[in-house]
């Protein structure tokens, strides 16, 4: 028979590495799951010191044991810019991995509510592991295929589970999957045509040797651009700095665009290579090895798909003759360079809100089909 569940919460470095390895243990017979680096996840949890989110943000861990084995973990998180964005009593939960056992479930999110009560908080909102600019949502569909770079895997009996505890989907995010080799269709090449002609348009390969100032550059276009959507939070100068720094080893200019009008830096798209294919083989570890395999690797990546993470336009010239032009023609001008010499014949994009009209306007164009969902859940307290 099986034991009692003990939820306790993470205080020690012994903690923090079982917290980081159960994945490896729930997953180890998914093939589409991929592990992520460990020392990155060590990173993301581990307190101002290693991620400036807790420098506006607090959040508590626990593990779920049972007979002494960890069977599932939760995270609980009050972010002070949600507080500012989403509404007063927004608190958050995420990094929720559990075995396929209702009991388990239940204990995790009963205790992650308890605190997030305490907290003073009125509603939870998950799974977010830890902010929306991490791995935000649940995989409710798209299971048959491997995530991209920055994106979640889940069982697909976490939903249920979640479900049971009285949560219901608030919100849907988007991914979308599409062949890039041949190009697009005939309407989108007279569009970038078009837009080539036009002397006020000027689109610019990121300058990685002004690095910094051109990722606060980007991330300055991206808080205008994104500022009303849903679960917005605006990233600060110190979280610019520190993406910018995990970015950079996977950014290539080639494959990072801005678009000027009339001089001004008004758009920008992000494509990362899909990062996943060169570390499939680490199993989450950079020691002994790790690290020389994916420098080596990273010199010049060769992989199957390309991931854009972040595209937008200025709130000045959203709705304007030409953002959607702009936005193509960013979408081609990567194209090109992520097909010739990166030899990448599929594209991923996402996520992208359900409601999100301009965005699904443009998958229409190049034929995008949606390839995975993910679902923001919500509960009152």
């Amino acid at each position: 028979m099986a034991g009692d569940i003990v939820i306790r919460p993470v205080e020690t470095a012994a903690d923090r590495k079982r917290f980081v390895e159960l994945p490896f243990a729930l997953y180890r017979n998914d093939p589409m799951w991929r592990p992520p680096l460990k020392a990155e996840m060590h990173g993301l949890i581990g307190g101002p010191k290693s991620n400036p989110w807790f420098e506006h943000a607090r959040a508590r861990f626990w593990l779920a044991e049972r007979d002494g084995e960890v069977v599932g973990r939760v995270s609980a998180q009050v972010d002070d810019l949600v507080l500012q964005h989403m509404g007063a009593g927004t608190g958050q939960w995420g990094m929720f991995e559990t075995i396929d056992d209702p009991a388990v479930a239940k204990a995790l999110l009963y205790t992650a509510e308890a605190w997030l009560r305490a907290e003073g908080m009125t509603r939870a909102l998950g799974p977010f592991s830890l902010s929306i600019w991490d791995e935000p949502g649940l995989l409710v569909d798209g299971f048959n295929d491997s995530p991209t770079v920055m994106m979640g895997h889940h069982l697909p009996y976490y939903a249920a589970l979640i479900e049971a505890q009285g949560y219901r989907g608030v919100k849907d995010l988007l991914t979308y999957d599409l062949p890039i080799a041949a190009g697009f269709t005939d309407k989108f090449d007279r569009i970038v045509a078009l837009g080539e002609r036009n002397e006020r348009i000027r689109i610019r390969k990121v300058n990685k040797s002004r690095f910094a100032e051109e990722a606060a550059l980007i991330l300055d276009i991206l808080n205008d651009a994104w500022s009303d959507n849903w679960g917005f939070v605006p990233l600060t100068p110190s979280e610019v700095a520190y993406v910018g720094k995990k970015l950079k080893p996977i950014v290539f200019e080639g494959l990072v665009r801005i678009a000027e009008l009339d001089g001004e830096p008004v758009a920008f798209m992000i494509t990362l290579p899909d990062i996943n294919e060169l570390t499939a083989d680490l199993n989450g570890n950079l020691l002994p090895f790790g690290w020389a395999k994916l420098l080596w690797r990273l010199r010049k990546p060769r992989v199957t798909r390309m991931r854009v993470p972040l595209m937008g336009v200025r709130k000045s010239q959203q709705g304007s003759r030409f953002a959607s032009m702009m936005a193509l023609m960013l979408i081609e001008h990567i194209r090109r360079d992520a097909t010739s010499v990166f030899g990448a014949v599929r594209g991923d994009f996402g996520w992208v809100l359900e409601d999100n009209g301009p965005m699904r306007s443009i998958a229409d164009v190049i034929d995008a089909r949606v390839s995975k969902t993910y679902r923001i859940y919500e509960r009152a307290l």
